[in-house]
This record gives C-alpha cells, sequence and structure tokens, in this order.
C-alpha cells in the first residue's frame, strides 16, 4: 500500500508529466499554425511559376525538324494565357491548397521536433549544421505527405503539354483533349485504372530524394543567412527585410540543389500507366540525359528559381511573424 509521501511523489511526477506534455503539444500547435499560415502565402505568390516549370517540364520532345511546344517559360506564360485564361496559371492549385495545413504543417512541426532533439538544452540556439540535419529529417516526413498531392498537381498542370496541339503559325489556338476534370478526378482516375493507393504514391522515390536533400539545403542556408544578418546566433531581433532576403535565398537553395531530381519526378509522374515511357527514376534519368542533354534535367529551371525566391521569402517571414505572435 502507498504511503502518503510516495502518493504526493507520484502526484508531482503526474503533473510534471502533464505540464511538459501540454507543452510540447503547444509547441506543436503553434508550429502547425504557424506552418499552415506560411505555406498559404508561399502557394498563392508561387504557383503560376510552378504551373510553367511543370509545362516545361512534361512537354514531349518534339520529332526531328519539329520545334517544341514551349520555346520557353514566356511562351509557355502566353500560350497557357491564351488557351485558358489567367486562371490557367492557377490549374491544378486544387490540391495543394486541400492539403497545404498538412504539408506544411508536417514540415515546419517536424523540423521543430527535430530542433528540440538536437539542442544542448531547451532554448539554445542550434547551428547551422544541425539545422540542416533538422531539414533533412522534416523532409522525410513530408515527402510521404507530398508525393499523392504533387501526382495530382503535375497531372493537371501538364495535361494541355502532354494531350494538346498546336496548329498553323504564329499566333495559333491550342487544342488541348482535357483528361481530367479537377484535382478529385484526378485521383479517382488513379485509384481506379492505376494500381488503386500504390498508385497515388507513383514518384515516391524522386520525391524523398528531393524533399530530403532539399529541405536540408533549404533550412540550413536559412539559419547561416539569418545568423550572417544577425551577427551572432541570437537572430530573434531580426527585422523583416532579413527575413524576406533569407527566406528567398533558401528558396533558391532548395532548388538549386535538386532541380534535375524534380525534372526526373514529374516525367515519372505524368507518364503513361498503360505506355509508360520509363520503367523507374534511374531509367527516367537514363533517357532523359541520353536524348535531352544535360539541359533536359533542367527544363523549367528558370520559372522554378523565379517561383522559389519571392515564393519561400512570404512562406518564412508568415512563419515567423505568426510564430512569433504566437509566443
Amino acid at each position: 500500500m502507498l504511503t502518503t509521501h510516495n502518493q504526493l511523489v507520484i502526484s508531482c511526477f503526474f503533473c510534471v508529466g502533464l505540464i511538459w506534455y501540454f507543452a510540447k503539444m503547444a509547441d506543436v500547435a503553434k508550429d502547425l499554425t504557424a506552418g499552415t499560415i506560411g505555406g498559404a502565402a508561399q502557394l498563392i505568390v508561387g504557383h503560376p511559376f510552378d504551373t510553367i516549370k511543370v509545362k516545361l517540364q512534361s512537354q514531349p520532345v518534339p520529332p526531328p525538324g519539329q520545334l517544341p511546344r514551349y520555346s520557353g517559360a514566356i511562351d509557355a506564360v502566353k500560350q497557357t494565357i491564351a488557351a485558358e485564361g489567367p486562371r490557367g496559371l492557377y490549374k491544378g492549385m486544387g490540391a495543394p491548397l486541400a492539403t497545404v495545413a498538412a504539408l506544411n504543417a508536417v514540415l515546419f512541426t517536424a523540423r521543430g521536433q527535430m530542433e528540440a532533439l538536437l539542442r544542448s538544452e531547451p532554448g539554445a540556439p542550434l547551428t547551422v549544421n544541425q539545422q540542416v540535419v533538422a531539414g533533412a529529417g522534416a523532409g522525410v516526413a513530408v515527402a510521404v505527405l507530398a508525393t499523392p498531392t504533387e501526382l495530382v498537381k503535375c497531372r493537371l498542370q501538364a495535361q494541355s503539354a502532354l494531350a494538346g496541339a498546336v496548329t498553323g503559325g504564329p499566333g495559333a489556338t491550342i487544342t488541348a483533349a482535357v483528361k481530367y476534370g479537377g484535382p478529385m478526378d484526378v485521383a479517382k482516375q488513379v485509384l481506379r485504372s492505376e494500381g488503386g493507393v500504390r498508385g497515388l504514391f507513383k514518384g515516391l522515390i524522386p520525391t524523398m530524394a528531393r524533399e530530403v536533400p532539399g529541405n536540408a539545403a533549404m533550412f540550413g542556408v536559412y539559419e547561416a543567412m539569418k545568423q550572417y544578418f544577425a551577427g551572432g546566433t541570437n537572430t530573434s531581433g531580426l527585422d523583416r527585410g532579413s527575413l524576406i532576403i533569407a527566406g528567398g535565398i533558401a528558396g533558391g537553395a532548395f532548388w538549386a540543389s535538386v532541380y534535375p531530381t524534380d525534372v526526373i519526378k514529374s516525367a515519372i509522374q505524368v507518364d503513361d500507366y498503360r505506355n509508360p515511357k520509363y520503367s523507374g527514376s534511374i531509367d527516367a534519368f537514363k533517357k532523359i540525359l541520353k536524348i535531352e542533354g544535360v539541359g533536359g534535367l533542367y527544363k523549367g529551371f528558370g520559372p522554378a528559381m523565379g517561383r522559389s525566391v519571392p515564393a519561400n521569402a512570404a512562406c518564412f517571414l508568415a512563419y515567423e511573424i505568426v510564430r512569433s505572435n504566437l509566443g
């Protein structure tokens, strides 16, 4: 039978445990909220650039003597607006918008938990190398959730480039066979005719290969830039301008480090299920390199970088402001 003293000790430990648990949950909730708002800001700013990137990545290689569908990013923008109106630049946004809360919540929450594990003591600032590790861990977590979202988004963004046809000379109109009516229609068709749930995770390996090193680079560079602007490890007093610059450069670091992997991911995810061009990531890499050269692995790089800098600047600024206000 427990004595009064032992009961008191157990009660104290129980109360401390509850306090610790709710404190951890409070931190998770703050990261979830700030990550969600940051992700929404990133999506609104960056989606048109992402649409053009995927169109350039997924357009078929033209037969000898013929020009490609899009001669470059500006031409892709012009043709998209001519055929689909300005809304065409936001095609496929429904899928990431529906999951932006989950994706960014997972990313920033996983990073926050990794930071807690890596700290020598509560509240201690992390080194740049520790932020690299935290970013890589967050990348593993977000890749699983990102794969089906990316597949739906890429299918919607790429369908006009893959199925349409350009007729006539300059100023010609585009006629495209629309296969998907929207994000839910993509998911339904994939589930029905591409192997069920497994079909939604097509491209998981290259997505993982993009998210892990990409987020390691992004969070590492972000921390390095913040410490550079702050002149030390205490970055809590940085102004918004410094956060915008640090976030923009960090976003650029993400794509500069993993862009060819993203091209392979997009190629696999929009590949025809019944008549596939690629048997896997390695096969896609070899064929793209053989047919299009190194440049084929960087199709759409300009729009990707053009998107990444302002989109990630908006994301990190929104995250920092919300996280700071939540305490």
